[in-house]
């Protein structure tokens, strides 16, 4: 059995996701191999998200989201990690996609996870295999396909 995890959450916008963010993620943590314990997830608007976007990769403007390992254990794996969520971008793509913004700040926090879970999503094939695991895992706890919800409603991108 999976150690509880703890989940600080922290927000200069989107307070009103907090709630769900702790809720579903906790229900979504025993779900996924290799997932830290501890998660610092902070909810930031464009400035901040652009700022840390330059300093950690070298790319102007704002992105969804955005993961550090904090400490490794002696596996290799992320016993502790943050993960920074640009609410802005998740209520443009919210309302471009026609979903609603908690499910997409939700599924942000998911990617972050994965990613400090040891997934990535370099390749096409990483892409498809870590996006289709967002929505499996999503729809597993109740919340539906999010990264491809018109596939969802018989639709394609």
């Amino acid at each position: 059995m999976k150690s509880p995890v703890t989940i600080e959450i922290s927000a200069r916008t989107g307070h009103q996701f907090i709630p769900h963010l702790r809720r579903q993620l906790a229900r979504l943590h025993p779900k996924i191999k290799r997932a830290p314990n501890n998660i610092s997830i902070a909810l930031v608007g464009d400035q901040v998200m652009s700022k840390l976007h330059i300093q950690s990769m070298g790319i102007k403007g704002p992105t969804d989201v955005l993961t550090f390992p904090i400490d490794i254990d002696k596996n290799g794996n992320c016993t502790f990690g943050e993960i920074i969520i640009c609410v802005p971008e998740a209520r443009r793509r919210a309302k471009k996609l026609g979903i609603n913004v908690r499910d997409e700040v939700l599924l942000y926090a998911l990617h972050g996870l994965l990613h400090l879970s040891g997934l990535d999503d370099q390749t096409p094939a990483d892409y498809q295999r870590m996006h289709a695991l967002e929505d499996k895992l999503l729809s597993a706890i109740g919340v539906g396909r999010v990264f491809d919800p018109e596939v969802a409603r018989g639709k394609r991108r």
